[in-house]
């Protein structure tokens, strides 16, 4: 794993993350609890740049524990990083330091969680006994639609990926997308069937991206057939999408079922300070991906 990688950790060496999803390391509630008793470590590997520090411990079995509250607005490892490394420098014991770039960790801390997923360890049972269907056709119609409407940039972020099907299109552009979304069972199928990469995809509500990537991080920001959006559900949408493209740079492309789910969404973009226009997209199936909003940054001129 990258995790081994970056730490210079060997192969069989065990490790892992006192949090048992991504999500949960904006809240960390295991970390408060490890934190508030005693963590017997014999070795420790700090990380530069307030990232975290990995502690070895030996008992009741020997692996390497994982610590980081660089997601969170609350900072109890900060506080007590200083007394657990000084009391193993008084000791003697080994404590080393890592100057890891924080792009490459949070890319092994989403691999590690996604494998997890993919291997069952976090889920007690699986409830899918059959894999998830690709339509090999809304994928080709898709990538055909993408190639007249792709917005430029390299560095994308998928919203919403589900199992896959739109990561294909894009990985079939050529594009190496970041693909996230909420449902853990669609990413651990997609890992599953190879149309998600491990450690490119990731589980989480799209409210909390913002507490892992700043503002403008990615070229651009995707959506296939986000919705379906109504009155009722409308505020928690808007909520999604305002943060989700406050991370494009340059440009955001969504499509959707209906004219009014697009005529919605391209309304709150215009308050955003986005340019945009809606797409007919239409085809004699009439399920996916019918309409398209797709917008670029207003460049808004000082004085």
């Amino acid at each position: 794993m990258l995790l081994h990688e970056l730490l210079g950790l060997r192969a069989d060496e065990e490790i892992f993350l006192a949090e048992e999803s991504l999500e949960d390391l904006t809240s960390l509630p295991v970390t408060f609890e490890m934190l508030s008793s005693e963590i017997d470590a014999d070795r420790a590997i700090e990380i530069s740049g307030d990232l975290g520090v990995a502690l070895h411990l030996a008992e009741p079995m020997e692996f390497w524990l994982l610590l980081t509250d660089k997601y969170s607005e609350d900072k109890p490892l900060s506080s007590c990083l200083q007394g657990i490394l000084g009391d193993l420098r008084l000791e003697r014991m080994d404590v080393e330091s890592k100057d890891i770039p924080e792009g490459k960790f949070l890319g092994a801390l989403i691999e590690y969680f996604s494998r997890a997923l993919s291997t069952e360890l976090l889920c007690e049972s699986c409830d899918f006994k059959e894999g998830p269907h690709y339509a090999e056709d809304r994928i080709s119609r898709l990538g055909n639609f993408l190639t007249g409407n792709m917005p430029h940039g390299k560095k994308v972020l998928e919203i919403g990926c589900g199992c896959g099907t739109g990561t294909q299109a894009l990985l079939r552009l050529g594009l190496d997308p970041w693909s996230m979304d909420r449902d853990r069972c669609d990413i651990c199928q997609g890992i599953k069937r190879g149309f998600l990469k491990a450690e490119r995809s990731f589980a989480m509500d799209a409210r909390l991206l913002g507490s892992f990537f700043p503002k403008k991080s990615f070229d651009a920001v995707l959506g296939f057939m986000i919705g379906m959006i109504d009155e009722v559900n409308w505020s928690t949408w808007r909520e999604i999408l305002r943060i989700s493209s406050s991370l494009a740079n340059d440009a955001v492309l969504y499509t959707l079922y209906t004219r009014k789910e697009a005529q919605i969404v391209a309304k709150a973009h215009q308050e955003w300070g986005w340019q945009g226009k809606i797409i007919d997209n239409q085809d004699s199936k009439g399920i996916y991906d019918q309409w398209a909003y797709a917008a670029t940054r207003v460049c808004r001129r000082k004085g």
